[in-house]
């Protein structure tokens, strides 16, 4: 049975009684910004409705003089609704029929035009939301290639992926997200590429999403669509870049674009998805594999530097002759494994208070607390000096992957492992690695497994991951978004 509040109300055909239900509802007269401008076209009531900040004033100035000059030029009409339709001169004019209908164009940015004596309304898109222009993005930066970024624009960022892909097939499909936000949420796909199903499954999870608003925009778009929970591993990947974007959807994936947030969601991605960078396709293919192989080794430097290191101290034996000066010199009444909690720690706290430093204090403010502290415990008996070396050498890891939810989970995993070596020692560390992998194993985000190509082994897809290809050598669209076309380049079947 169908409650009252789900009944949709007509437009009705008096002007009063529009305008007393936008006083009810939305607040007119109330909110200041929420306005109305009345005038006759032909002897006939005309009310248009607006926000102001959301709509381009010269725009609406240009659209009332054409309809003002009806008055001089153009004699009494049967048929003024659709003579007002003729002269609204833009090139997005939608007719409407329900009052919900009118109240959501509104608070979007619309005008709606309401004629008296009609049933039905006239929708003119004149938004012009306040933002800033596209700019590289700070945590994707490269030394050669464009330096347009998304912005908090959807219509933007749209527009910036069009402009790299002008394809019949691309497609935008929007949906109205927040039963009090009604947020714009726009899943991007290339019809004869990305695979149906992937569509239908974002496109659902999108539509089923049940809450008042999006007060963290893309972050509570990524929470309803992979049910995370805990799980401290990125299971999307989040760009601020048109060009990645554009790649991605060229390779079969679908991308989310949310009203409000610079950046764009990726669906699916595995692990590997998470270390590549932009600055490895900008350059020749040799050069691009090895700023690759460097970001492998620190990541791994980031996860397992500290533990390996940890563990020789605890099992000296394990160290071959030649590596036998590992290990601290001094002894300190802290034991070594507070020691590095406390200088992992501090490094978070140093990078925390970096972001929320003003920015031309923020460098010098990181490297004379971290030099000054350093050294202060080390000169106090607190630290040794190898802590603080592996520390740093572990957060430069840290710093080297490129995605920072990633680089926030290995670190939840260097805290597991040097747990399980303090309690277990060697057998620690090897339990609990294979823990950590199998975790990894298990993972999957739109039912893609989360370590591809590497479990299950596919070894076109891991050379591919390992060596980065010339443009003209990948032909082939990765196997895990199960593209409806296998081929990147014309001519093949």
């Amino acid at each position: 049975m169908t409650t009252k509040s789900e009944e949709k109300v007509p437009i009705p055909k008096k002007l009063e009684q529009t305008e007393e239900f936008m006083k009810e509802r939305v607040g007119l007269g109330v909110s200041f910004d929420l306005g109305v401008r009345k005038f006759q076209v032909l002897k006939k009531g005309l009310n248009l409705y607006y926000i102001n900040g959301l709509c381009d004033t010269e725009f609406v100035i240009e659209l009332l003089k054409e309809l003002v000059d009806l008055n001089e030029h153009q004699k009494l009409n049967t048929h003024i609704f659709t003579l007002i339709e003729n002269r609204l001169v833009n090139q997005s004019v939608t007719v409407i029929k329900t009052l919900d209908e009118l109240v959501d164009q509104v608070l979007t940015g619309l005008v709606v035009f309401v004629l008296e004596g009609e049933d039905h309304a006239l929708v003119v898109d004149v938004r012009s939301y306040p933002g800033r222009t596209p700019s590289e993005p700070d945590t994707e930066k490269v030394v050669r290639g464009s330096r347009d970024g998304y912005v908090e624009n959807i219509i933007i960022n749209t527009a910036l992926t069009r402009r790299r892909i002008h394809d019949e097939r691309l497609r935008f499909e929007i949906i109205k997200v927040g039963e009090r936000s009604k947020t714009d949420v726009a899943i991007g796909y290339i019809k004869d590429v990305a695979n149906p199903n992937l569509i239908e499954s974002v496109r659902k999870k999108i539509q089923d999403i049940k809450i008042d608003g999006l007060t963290m925009a893309d972050k509570t778009v990524e929470e309803f669509m992979v049910r995370q929970g805990y799980n401290p591993y990125p299971l999307v990947r989040y760009t601020e870049r048109a060009d990645v974007g554009a790649a991605h959807l060229l390779e079969g994936h679908v991308l989310v674009y949310v009203d409000t947030s610079p950046s764009v969601i990726i669906t699916p991605t595995t692990y590997f998805h998470h270390v590549q960078h932009a600055e490895e396709f900008r350059q020749s293919p040799a050069v691009g594999t090895f700023v690759r192989w460097i970001r492998f080794i620190g990541i791994f430097t980031s996860i397992f530097l500290l533990p390996l290191w940890y563990l020789f101290i605890l099992e000296p034996s394990m160290l071959p002759e030649g590596l036998a000066f590992i290990g601290p010199n001094e002894q300190t009444n802290m034991p070594v494994l507070v020691q590095i909690l406390i200088a992992d720690i501090g490094v978070e706290i140093l990078r925390m208070a970096a972001i929320h430093t003003p920015t031309p204090l923020a460098t010098a403010m990181s490297l004379v607390a971290a030099v000054i502290l350093g050294q202060i415990a080390i000169d106090v008996g607190m630290f040794v000096g190898e802590v603080i070396l592996y520390v740093a050498a572990a957060t430069l890891g840290t710093f080297a992957t490129p995605s920072l939810e990633l680089s926030v989970a290995n670190k939840f995993a260097r805290l597991f492992l040097l747990i399980c070596i303090a309690i277990f020692k060697a057998p620690g560390f090897v339990v609990g690695t294979t823990i950590y992998l199998l975790f990894l194993v298990g993972i999957k985000a739109f039912k893609t497994p989360y370590l591809w190509p590497l479990i299950p082994f596919n070894i076109i897809a891991f050379i591919q991951i390992l060596v980065r290809k010339s443009i003209p050598g990948s032909k082939i669209r990765p196997s895990i978004v199960h593209p409806r076309n296998r081929y990147k380049q014309p001519g093949k079947s």
